[in-house]
């Protein structure tokens, strides 16, 4: 089943790694480097079927991002998944009441990176709810 990834990631490394694996995949992954350009990219047509960011960028970071995403009618039910090396105790609970759908640490690991990501897209778009911080 192939998706639109939207995959949001300023670490070159990473983000090689993570397009690599998920077109490798099947899907299709559009690719931006901050927090605005990822907000540009979902804006366009056809919109993502799911966004994966990490959280510290340059521009706009990944909780900025996902605010904008909530407030607008046409993104807010895309499913937004956090791919982070914030792994400290309490970490996932703050990303996820920001309003995150998901959560993998940094590093990933290759071998069921896809298939964590693949359970995103089987749940299906997300229950639209109010926007973070609400």
């Amino acid at each position: 089943m192939a998706a639109r990834i939207l995959l949001v990631e300023d670490n070159p490394a990473n983000l090689e790694l993570v397009s690599y694996l998920l077109e490798a995949a099947g899907h299709i992954v559009l690719i931006a480097e901050d927090g605005q350009q990822g907000l540009e990219l979902a804006r366009r047509e056809p919109p993502p079927e799911l966004v994966i960011s990490d959280l510290r960028m340059p521009v706009m970071d990944g909780f900025e991002m996902l605010r904008h995403i909530r407030a607008d009618a046409a993104l807010n039910d895309i499913p937004v998944i956090a791919v982070t090396a914030f792994s400290m105790s309490g970490d996932q609970t703050r990303v996820m009441l920001a309003g995150f759908d998901g959560y993998i640490s940094k590093p990933i690991v290759p071998e069921t990176f896809v298939s964590e990501v693949e359970a995103y897209l089987k749940a299906g778009r997300r229950m639209a709810g109010p926007a973070a911080g609400e």
